[in-house]
């Protein structure tokens, strides 16, 4: 799956704007499409979510930025491990240093400095959380949308060539829309169901006029 820059900010807590910059100043990037010019959106991979998410909890902690490029660049080398989570891949912080503790508990590699551990953030476990997210997200919804005081059943699945959700209503034949979260492609739908039906109310107007 490919995911737009509100469903990884949904997902991970970070704001647009915050994830913005760091594609700017190149900390994490989108890996599957980069915003080039107006029409274009940022798409990100499962990984880019994990590394965002450890990215979101050291700044939360108030490690600087730098610290977190070298962090993230850690990461970014052990993608397999990332993808299929070791239990024991976690990172030690005292909010100014960085450890990075592998599956070999007599294996410690400081990345930056010697400093007193007081903070542990299980990146196995933030993948394995963002996994389950993810399989939630990969799911058919099936909701109720009320427009004009009508209710209509529609579907909504992820769009695995764009990224964001794709919407449509089965009772209105060719009532299809698309949207970047799912809240915004039930909003977008029910304009469509609107749309739809001034278009069904009109040919059977000039119907019954001829």
């Amino acid at each position: 799956m490919y995911f737009s820059i509100k469903t990884v900010a949904k997902l991970t807590g970070a704001t647009i704007r915050q994830l913005g910059y760091w594609d700017k100043i190149g900390l994490i990037k989108p890996s599957i499409a980069q915003a080039e010019g107006r029409g274009t959106r940022r798409l990100y991979s499962f990984v880019d979510i994990v590394q965002i998410k450890t990215a979101k909890a050291l700044r939360d902690q108030g490690i600087s930025l730098q610290k977190i490029r070298k962090c993230v660049a850690f990461l970014r080398k052990h993608t397999p491990e990332i993808e299929h989570p070791m239990a024991g891949l976690k990172l030690l912080t005292d909010g100014k240093t960085i450890f990075i503790l592998t599956a070999d508990k007599n294996v410690i590699m400081d990345t930056l400095a010697a400093g007193q551990l007081v903070m542990s953030i299980a990146v196995g476990k933030l993948a394995k959380e963002t996994q389950a997210q993810v399989e939630k997200l990969a799911q058919k919804h099936q909701v109720t949308v009320a427009v004009d005081d009508f209710e209509y059943q529609v579907i909504v699945e992820p769009d695995p060539d764009a990224g964001g959700y794709v919407v449509y209503c089965p009772a209105i034949k060719g009532c299809v829309s698309q949207g970047e979260t799912i809240e915004e492609a039930l909003e977008m739908i029910k304009d469509a169901i609107a749309a739809c039906n001034e278009v069904l109310e009109e040919r059977k107007t000039d119907v019954q006029a001829a």
